[in-house]
């Protein structure tokens, strides 16, 4: 490649290498060996220990996620704290305006559809999870309360709606946006392979398609595969609960495993019809139904008390993002580590799939476009969406309505529970069945299309049979895993890559210095 400016004002980078150009071809597949059979192995090891050996491993890699976080707490909340600023200045300096892929490129989705699917990639499974279960956990102190306050208090309510909006708002979408600019930037911009590698170019130059940046593309794959078969494991047993609680269907590991293989073939069909086929198109009816199901709570729930709750989760979280984000003399430590920095870990940890399934549907649009779209909208969509749910759920706490009365007896349970109270409760719990589930289909085809895309060495049109291999792989490993092991296994493997989200802190503070860099070396062109 050459470093002359192209006509469409791309600067890219002096380097020799081409996508593609180490991979090697056996059984219908085209992968960048190093980064594909070092991933294997240490995935097959872990699943494998995790099933033989559930109860020692679960020990294990609970202990190294217990010492990440009581020895890292501090680590983890400056890190966050800091991806948050530096979204913000990115917004507000010059850097805003350059625009990802040149100063000619257009967007190649809609802004609905492009929005629709960097958030169900992102977080609609846990905003369908904890969007009840966490606001009435924090308010009756199911598992420490923010601050320590008195439970089902005014001041536990308050600290409530401020800690969840914490959760889900600016912090979390701003680890995903940091991942995702560097990934786009550094491919549509400066000519590199879409691949997790590249974001560290402008520290380690041509040192990143060597070990260096094998090491790189591994912890992302194993993180990612880590997570999304957690996810898919412990939404089953949600997706089980619910149709426990509506239907009668027994909740056992059968009817799990069956969810699991359901979700599986059809993230098999969806990511077999590519992005625009697939992904694109169960994003966007992902949210018609997320959205019509918000409107129907809104209309038959307490409508003036839900419209209240969004002011008041609005102003707990400009109360309490500061105390909030201070890691100094926190005294709520069952609070502080068993919640907020296992939550940051934890996006840590999927920030390489999300952060580089964003950047992949993220070309032709400016920084400022992108921040904007991926940290502060997020953020309004779940302050709304915590608003309809949490503010119904703690409103039948308060007043003792329901099974909600007595607090949060089975997290997967609570949705469900405040659907009872509420009229058609078998509708809009069959809807929030339907909606789990595809949510989890979602994430399994955006997350086997990243994971391709890092073990083929940034390839984006590698064979078909390889995304089918993923999606596959994470509906066996979430099914051996509920086997050999059930919740202790899936818990293990959780606490693995939440250990995996400590160096992937590092690696992406490293990341914010070297996108600075490279967005300051293409500034000019926008002058």
């Amino acid at each position: 490649m050459s470093n002359k400016v192209p006509d469409s004002g791309r600067a890219e980078y002096n380097t020799s290498y081409k996508v593609g150009q180490d991979n090697v071809q056996f059984l219908g597949l085209d992968v960048l060996n190093p980064v594909f059979s070092t991933s294997a192995i240490i995935i097959f090891a872990f699943i494998l220990g995790s099933i033989l050996f559930p109860a020692d491993a679960s020990a294990l890699l609970s202990g190294a996620k217990s010492w990440s976080i009581n020895n890292f707490d501090w680590f983890f909340m400056v890190s966050g704290n800091i991806f948050v600023l530096f979204c913000l200045l990115l917004i507000a300096l010059p850097l805003g305006k350059i625009r990802l892929g040149g100063t000619e490129a257009k967007a190649e989705h809609s802004t609905i559809t492009w929005f629709s699917m960097l958030f169900a990639a992102g977080m609609g499974i846990g905003l369908m999870f904890w969007s009840v279960a966490e606001p009435v956990a924090y308010y009756t102190g199911w598992y420490g309360t923010p601050f320590d306050v008195v439970a089902n208090t005014p001041e536990a309510k308050d600290a409530a709606m401020g800690a969840t909006m914490f959760h889900w708002g600016l912090h979390p979408w701003a680890i995903y946006a940091v991942v995702g600019l560097s990934l786009a930037f550094f491919a549509y911009n400066k000519g590199l392979p879409l691949t997790i590698r590249s974001a560290f170019y402008p520290l380690f130059g041509e040192k990143v398609w060597g070990g260096i940046g094998h090491v790189i593309d591994v912890i992302s794959v194993i993180a990612t595969i880590f997570g999304l078969a957690t996810s898919l494991g412990f939404g089953a047993q949600q997706a089980t609960s619910g149709l426990h609680f509506l239907f009668g269907i027994p909740n056992t590991l059968m009817t799990q495993i069956v969810v699991i293989i359901a979700v599986t073939a059809v993230a098999i069909i969806s990511v077999a019809r590519g992005l625009e086929g697939g992904v694109k198109l169960l994003s966007n009816v992902n949210m018609i139904i997320a959205a019509a199901l918000a409107l129907f709570i809104v209309i038959v729930g307490n409508t003036g008390a839900i419209f209240a709750a969004m002011g008041s989760f609005f102003l707990s979280y400009v109360e309490n993002i500061i105390p909030l984000s201070n890691w100094i003399g926190r005294e709520d430590e069952t609070f502080y580590h068993g919640w907020t920095v296992f939550y940051w870990a934890w996006w840590i940890s999927w920030s390489p799939f999300v952060g580089m399934f964003i950047a992949r549907v993220s070309r032709g649009r400016t920084v400022r476009e992108f921040i904007v779209a991926v940290l502060l909208v997020p953020t309004v969509v779940s302050l709304v969406w915590m608003s309809i749910f949490g503010g119904s759920a703690l409103e039948q706490v308060e007043n003792g309505v329901g099974a909600l009365a007595n607090g949060i007896t089975d997290s997967s349970l609570a949705m469900f529970q405040m659907f009872a109270s509420l009229p058609l409760t078998s509708i809009t719990s069959f809807v929030g069945i339907i909606l789990v589930l595809v949510f989890f289909v979602t994430s399994s085809d955006s997350g086997s299309l990243v994971i391709d895309g890092i073990t083929a060495g940034g390839k984006t049109d590698a064979p078909m049979i390889q995304r089918v291999f993923w999606a596959v792989l994470e509906g066996i490993i979430a099914i051996a895993l509920l086997v050999g092991g059930g919740s202790e296994a899936l818990g293990a493997i959780q606490a693995a890559a939440i250990t995996i989200g400590l160096p992937f802190t590092l690696l992406m503070l490293v990341m914010c210095v070297s996108l600075w860099k490279g967005l300051h070396s293409d500034i000019h062109l926008y002058k």
